[in-house]
């Protein structure tokens, strides 16, 4: 009976670990200009580890998104943005947080929606603990990509080179920072906030604050809600 008892806790465990390698967490990034939906990459574990932990303990809720290019990014995360007063100049906050290693991967770049981690551009191109930024871009030509492929050592494949041509991207980014995630929907939402006024350090005029929740969703559902396809197993 002992041992009976021992073999249905093992199978038991396994069961469950093979349901939860089933399921992915979906980020619900609520803002003041409307609500995206994100999903992060397996691919980049570490990235994907720190940002579901700072979700978790509520690091995002009341900050705002400090700084916002047209045809670029917007970006957010700093702690110091929670209390900022109307032109503080933000961008150094989370500096105490321990930095990422870098884990860019190929499969991975920075098309529009992309999730990545923001830099100060150390040697190793460690992420900052905390900032982030979601591309919005512009779109690119052929001929463009293929000397950023060359430039910064990047191969893109047919489907990559097709996404920065009709739907835009920052591909001069890519093989620089690292790309953990993507935005799945709503992504007049980027737009809108793009096109704030600003500052003339790029912080929108209006606070543009942020929260943040967790969700986990069988990966068959994810899939089929938002069209994000998971890379097959080698």
């Amino acid at each position: 009976m002992k041992y009976l008892f021992i073999t249905f806790f093992v199978l038991s465990f396994a069961f469950e670990s093979q349901a939860q390698k089933r399921k992915d967490y979906i980020v619900t990034l609520n803002t003041t200009k409307g609500t995206m939906h994100m999903v992060l990459y397996d691919e980049t574990p570490l990235h994907k580890a720190n940002f579901i932990n700072l979700v978790k303990e509520n690091f995002y809720d009341s900050l705002l998104f400090h700084r916002v290019m047209e045809n670029f990014m917007i970006q957010g995360g700093d702690p110091n943005s929670k209390t900022a007063k109307k032109g503080d100049k933000l961008g150094n906050g989370g500096a105490n947080l321990t930095k990422i290693p870098y884990e860019f991967t190929n499969e991975r770049v920075h098309k529009k929606g992309a999730l990545a981690m923001a830099s100060n551009g150390n040697a190793e191109k460690m992420s900052s603990g905390c900032q982030f930024y979601i591309v919005q871009g512009r779109k690119y030509v052929d001929e463009e990509l293929t000397k950023v492929e060359k430039a910064n050592n990047v191969s893109y494949s047919p489907k990559q080179r097709a996404d920065y041509m009709a739907v835009g991207g920052t591909p001069f980014l890519d093989n620089r920072y690292t790309v953990f995630g993507e935005v799945l929907d709503n992504f007049g939402v980027i737009d809108t906030i793009v096109g704030v006024s600003k500052d003339g350090n790029n912080r929108p005029d209006e606070d543009i604050k942020m929260s943040m929740t967790l969700k986990k969703v069988r990966k068959r559902k994810i899939t089929k809600l938002y069209g994000f396809t998971y890379p097959k197993k080698k």
